[in-house]
């Protein structure tokens, strides 16, 4: 008799956490799994989404229609065309790609063509290119949302970088309220900032260490990126690791008395 007790109350449990997950899985929203199925998108973006999950991944930093987004360093523009999507035509991209390096070979590729070419798309076309400045974040009007993928660690291998001051202008950025959105790759615990430039790696807890510091307050973190296989110790573009790296995203946000 106890045993079959225990087997019910064993099999109920199983039931609620079967439950649980189903209901995770179904909480993304319509209008992030419509962006996800855009037909506009790239070929090579919908077969990173698989490790890249983006549609958990903009589910918990919370993106929705009508917001104003600041992405920083937006590479070949893989979210910026899910942002477009799901912000619709009430909200608003602003897209700052790194600038070209000075003394860069004239032939060398411009860092902001593939999402100038985004922004020239009829299909994206609340898509703004801004300039990017290392020092300082600087928007045309303040934003729900500051963004930044796989590239907070760059931040720290800018000559002379005050990561405080350019933290402190994300937060000036935002309206009250606002999020601070940091997805990165994941280095060894402890480690602090040590592997920014020979891994392209960060401790989470130095980001968040760094981000609280400028008045923000953390406000979750999602391991759906998380990867138990990674050691921490090769190169993000280490053939190893490359596209399958263990990576953190942790979502800050500007008190709203701010």
């Amino acid at each position: 008799m106890r045993h079959s007790v225990w087997l019910a109350a064993g099999l109920g449990l199983a039931a609620v956490l079967s439950s649980y997950a189903a209901g995770a899985a179904e909480h993304v929203p319509g209008y992030i799994a419509k962006a996800v199925a855009d037909p506009g998108r790239p070929a090579q973006d919908k077969e990173a989404d698989a490790q890249r999950k983006p549609a958990e991944t903009l589910a918990f930093a919370g993106i929705k229609p009508g917001q104003k987004i600041a992405e920083l360093l937006p590479g070949r523009g893989y979210f910026t065309r899910l942002f477009s999507k799901v912000v619709g035509p009430k909200g608003h991209i602003y897209a700052y790609p790194p600038p070209r390096r000075p003394n860069a070979p004239a032939d060398a590729p411009n860092p902001a063509a593939a999402v100038t070419a985004i922004a020239a798309d009829p299909a994206y076309s609340n898509v703004t290119v801004e300039t990017f400045s290392p020092g300082k974040l600087s928007v045309s009007e303040p934003v729900d949302v500051v963004w930044t993928s796989r590239n907070y660690h760059d931040l720290h291998n800018i000559p002379n970088a005050d990561i405080s001051a350019f933290n402190k202008s994300v937060f000036d950025a935002l309206k009250p309220g606002g999020l601070y959105i940091v997805l990165d790759h994941a280095a060894i615990s402890g480690s602090g900032t040590r592997d920014t430039s020979s891994l392209h790696r960060i401790d989470p807890e130095a980001v968040k260490s760094e981000v609280t510091a400028a008045g923000f307050v953390l406000a979750g973190q999602s391991d759906v990126l998380h990867s138990v296989d990674d050691q921490h110790t090769a190169p993000v573009s280490d053939s190893s690791v490359k596209g399958k790296t263990d990576q953190f995203i942790l979502k800050f946000r500007k008190p709203a008395h701010k």
